[in-house]
């Protein structure tokens, strides 16, 4: 029931260009006990489903490499702090005093969970727009990240302000608490730098995936029930696993390996959330549910606004983003509920908050279109823009396979100081590429998610270096029909694969015996005394020649298949006709037995 229904939820809502997030919770209230009564009892739901939210949260932690942070420090820990600080005091006072007995925790509670955006949302706004490779976008984009981080003490926060919680702890009680907390952290973060990635390359030794699967799926949950047990969240073991596995080669193939658990999960888990929502309450208290999600809006909007602005951005930037951030946040459907289970909370205050975040990403896409028109008109014009400065620009390459041909191609790239990522299922290889200085993933280059998990989508060039046709031929069909942006380089074997591949609309194609022959064979006139100059000359004329061939081959349309490929062709006419020299040789090339072909 649940697998049906995300089927049919998650295209409506895209036809009706809301996110596949609000399609979830609609048809939670749609099969719960508000709606058709499939489902009668949707904590037994949220129950399972929280694990997607484990599994979002290790996945959080694997995109906070150090490097990484440090790029988008000012953006993340500056604008991105005042920004969820500033919000969530806004909008919590503004909750408190408007009623239905909100008092101090709840809404703190209220604002910090209303002041997040929808990292979704937002993503998928920006990609539509190309703002994330613009400054603003990368300002927007390190605010949801600080985000996300800030789940996690929001999380651990919690329980420490919920009422009642601690009156009946004595002090030594709570001293062997928080020990049994920081030991844990240790046994995880210990494991996580000294443990896991030996174990991952006996794993990928082995060449089984179902074990690498596994044993993602082991090291979040097993982090989670780890700080479970010591009366932590299973959310914030997971968090940090992903933390102290971010650097590791590894860390692409685990993303990818949990991605899809994660994404079922999840969308279970909004669908329970849906269900546990109230109609008759929001029903009864639509009129002030409507003018909250759009005071919370404008207040959202208005403090993005004015930190963005003084973080020296332009007026249009500044809306641009302002209209992007005002969706409420997906782990505002994790907040509530968790604080409802605290006592924070009512149920009444649960499914009033719930339905308001709900509302404010049905607004999110419209807001964010007029905010992009308002953005045009404040944009300067054309002529009175400063000049674009690339001097300080740099190439982006993702080099697929880092075998023999594939370490020659880096060595240009590493020359020449351009910034390289390394996929590569060899472990071996993945040691080497490890002194060239690269950004350096294991993962099975054949796999979309890998690919996109390795950043396909934000790069110049994809060069293919693989050494086996077959599997050059299903990467280069991956990317040109779900990535065509970057320009692809591909290796090919032999010439009816630089056919094959040139018919796939590769844009550069070299046969990887090609050039090292064509050097060998000006070598060797050399060597029987031609002088320099001709040979060099010869060389080029057989070079002009063999690609001229292969332009009318390509014209012609020969056959390019694995099965039947294209004999070899003299580029210059013989001056003679073939002579076997010994008896063998003239059978094969008169066909006289079965064995000579």
């Amino acid at each position: 029931m649940f697998l049906a229904t995300a089927v049919i939820a998650v295209p409506l809502a895209r036809r009706l260009g809301l996110s596949p997030i609000v399609g979830y919770l609609l048809a939670g209230v749609a099969i719960g006990p508000s709606g058709l009564q499939v489902f009668s009892d949707p904590a037994r739901i949220l129950t399972v489903a929280e694990i997607g939210v484990v599994l979002l949260l290790f996945i959080i932690g694997l995109e906070l490499q150090p490097s990484r942070l440090f790029a988008l420090r000012t953006a993340i820990f500056g604008i991105g702090a005042a920004q969820l600080v500033i919000s969530g005091v806004a909008i919590g006072a503004l909750i408190h005093y408007v009623g239905y007995g909100f008092d101090w925790r709840s809404g703190i509670v209220a604002g910090l969970a209303l002041a997040l955006s929808a990292t979704s949302i937002a993503l998928q706004l920006l990609e539509e727009k190309n703002g994330l490779n613009q400054p603003y976008g990368q300002r927007a984009f390190g605010v949801l990240l600080f985000q996300d981080m800030a789940v996690v003490p929001l999380i651990a926060l919690m329980p420490l302000i919920a009422p009642g919680t601690h009156e009946e702890q004595s002090w030594w009680e709570g001293l062997s608490q928080v020990g049994l907390v920081l030991l844990a952290i240790g046994a995880v973060v210990g494991a996580g730098r000294y443990l896991l990635n030996p174990v991952f390359r006996v794993l990928a030794a082995s060449g089984a995936r179902e074990a690498m699967t596994a044993a993602a799926l082991l090291i979040v949950l097993g982090a989670g029930a780890l700080m479970a047990s010591v009366g932590m969240s299973m959310a914030l073991g997971a968090f940090l696993a992903g933390v102290v596995l971010s650097e590791s080669s590894f860390r692409h193939e685990l993303e990818a390996n949990v991605e899809a658990f994660r994404g079922l999960l999840l969308a279970l888990f909004f669908m329970g959330v849906g269900m546990s929502m109230n109609l008759d309450v929001v029903l009864a208290n639509a009129w002030i549910l409507v003018a909250g999600t759009l005071l919370v809006t404008g207040v959202k909007a208005v403090s993005v606004w004015a930190v963005f602005r003084l973080s020296e951005g332009t007026r249009a930037d500044a809306v641009r983003s302002a209209t992007v951030l005002t969706s409420a946040g997906e782990f505002s459907f994790v907040l509530f509920p968790l604080a409802l289970g605290l006592g924070l909370l009512n149920a009444r205050q649960s499914d009033l908050l719930a339905a308001c975040a709900a509302m404010s990403m049905l607004l999110g896409p419209p807001i964010a279109l007029l905010g992009e028109r308002l953005a045009r008109r404040l944009d300067p014009p054309p002529d009175a823009r400063a000049e674009d400065d690339f001097t300080e620009a740099r190439g982006s390459v993702l080099v697929v396979g880092f075998g023999r041909f594939g370490q020659i191609v880096s060595q240009c790239l590493l020359a020449q100081g351009l910034e390289v990522t390394i996929i590569d299922n060899d472990v071996e290889m993945i040691q080497s590429a490890g002194r060239f200085g690269f950004r350096i993933f294991y993962g099975d280059g054949t796999r979309l998610d890998v690919l996109r998990a390795a950043g396909a989508e934000r790069m110049r060039v994809i060069a293919v270096c693989v050494d086996r046709r077959e599997t050059t031929d299903r990467i280069t069909e991956i990317l040109r029909a779900n990535i065509p942006t970057p320009q692809i380089y591909a290796r090919s074997y032999d010439r009816t694969h630089s056919l094959s591949l040139r018919a796939q609309g590769v844009d550069f194609e070299i046969r990887e015996t090609l050039e090292s022959a064509l050097r060998f064979g000006e070598a060797t006139l050399r060597a029987t005394g031609v002088d320099t100059e001709t040979a060099r000359d010869v060389v080029a004329d057989v070079r002009e020649r063999d690609y001229e061939r292969l332009l009318r081959q390509e014209a012609e349309g020969i056959d390019y298949g694995i099965r039947k490929p294209a004999a070899p062709e003299p580029l210059v006419a013989p001056a003679r006709t073939a002579q076997p020299l010994n008896p063998e040789a003239e059978d094969v090339l008169r066909h006289e037995t079965e064995f000579s072909g």
